[in-house]
């Protein structure tokens, strides 16, 4: 509670009212002096601080470990505790949207992975080179290739795509090819070709602009990869926040409506899409901190692992919290939640692929 004086004057400086106390009973405004001391302005912040903090990590606490709580409390009439559910969700909303794109982009380990990637490659076709000539040694002990003739050879297969590269040095190909084509050129070639599979090639004619000209400005396969998947990572929150009102009337649709009505759903739906946001958030962050570790199959496996078991533990979430909330009984709820599962599943990816899709084009 704020330690400022109490004005003598018991009218309310924002709307007017009589204040018998110290907050005004209209509008809620502290009755205090408009001047006060400069360490007034600390004290007033951290109060304020402190108050929220402990609001908002007990809201987070129950939101991650105790699933269906919030929903409950809230819809219990206990909701000055916690942070409301609209406000809540706005707020891990924007940080899921804005605190990814703050992250480094990491350019040191991006150039580490290349070499290594390198490296493997070299090492590989000198493996490749030294197996060509122990075959070709054993087959006629009397051409013998020395090896000052190595670093000249050319590899013309790599990994299982024809290409040409100097055996030392990095590979100059490797780019992406759509349906066979390499460039659009070659695409529309293809395309007036093939009389059966025109419609294929209409569908992705998109994807192939796309792929073309970022290979054309230098990205590699693996740039485009990631790109790409950062479009997925980014586009999935925006289909969360279009998707919140069909997920509540499909939870409307199965439940008891005069018992649960549609703003009941609406606070189930919001305090779930706030967890699957902050799910979503940890992913990200836990495959960033990964991400610094070095390039070995244990932190590979390790990243895996850690985003296997969180998508795991975001779905059996939903079962659990909608058992809770709703108190059917645990086979009821159980058919529901498979039922609601499917139907939304199937709806969400649609819309999430129409989204992908949408945002692939708009990649730049």
């Amino acid at each position: 509670m704020s330690h400022g004086k109490i004005r003598e004057d018991k009218t309310c400086l924002n709307c007017g009212h009589t204040v018998e106390e110290r907050f005004c009973p209209h509008c809620g405004q502290e009755n205090i002096e408009i001047k006060q001391p400069f360490h007034y302005l600390f004290t007033h912040f951290i109060e304020d601080f402190t108050h929220y903090d402990g609001q908002f990590w007990k809201t987070i606490k129950y939101l991650l470990f105790r699933p269906g709580k919030l929903t409950k409390e809230y819809l219990a009439g206990k909701r000055q505790t916690y942070v409301a559910p609209v406000k809540l969700y706005i707020f891990i909303s924007f940080i899921t949207f804005f605190l990814p794109s703050l992250l480094p982009s990491s350019e040191e380990q991006q150039e580490r992975n290349d070499v290594y990637a390198f490296n493997t490659k070299e090492k590989e076709n000198k493996e490749r080179i030294a197996k060509i000539l122990d075959s070709v040694n054993k087959e006629n002990k009397n051409m013998l290739i020395p090896n000052e003739a190595i670093s000249d050879l050319k590899v013309t297969e790599v990994n299982g795509n024809n290409i040409e590269t100097d055996a030392l040095g990095e590979t100059r190909d490797g780019k992406l090819t759509i349906l066979g084509a390499k460039n659009m050129k070659q695409f529309d070639s293809l395309y007036m070709k093939s009389s059966e599979n025109r419609s294929i090639f209409d569908f992705m004619r998109p994807f192939a602009k796309k792929v073309f000209h970022l290979q054309e400005q230098g990205l590699n396969k693996e740039q485009i990869f990631d790109k790409f998947s950062e479009t997925v990572v980014h586009t999935l929150p925006k289909a969360l926040f279009i998707y919140l009102p069909i997920f509540a009337f499909f939870l409307w649709v199965f439940h008891n409506k005069k018992k649960w009505w549609f703003f009941d759903n609406g606070i189930f739906t919001l305090h779930y899409f706030s967890f699957l946001l902050l799910g979503i958030l940890i992913i990200i962050f836990l495959s960033e901190l990964l991400s610094l570790l070095p390039d070995y199959s244990i932190f590979n496996m390790l990243s895996i692992l850690v985003s296997t078991v969180a998508i795991i533990y975001m779905l059996i979430y939903f079962f659990v919290a909608h058992h809770r909330v709703y108190e059917n009984s645990r086979s009821i709820s159980v058919l529901k939640g498979l039922f609601l599962f499917i139907i939304n599943f199937f709806a969400l990816l649609c819309m999430l692929l129409l989204l992908v899709y949408t945002s692939f084009r708009m990649m730049h």
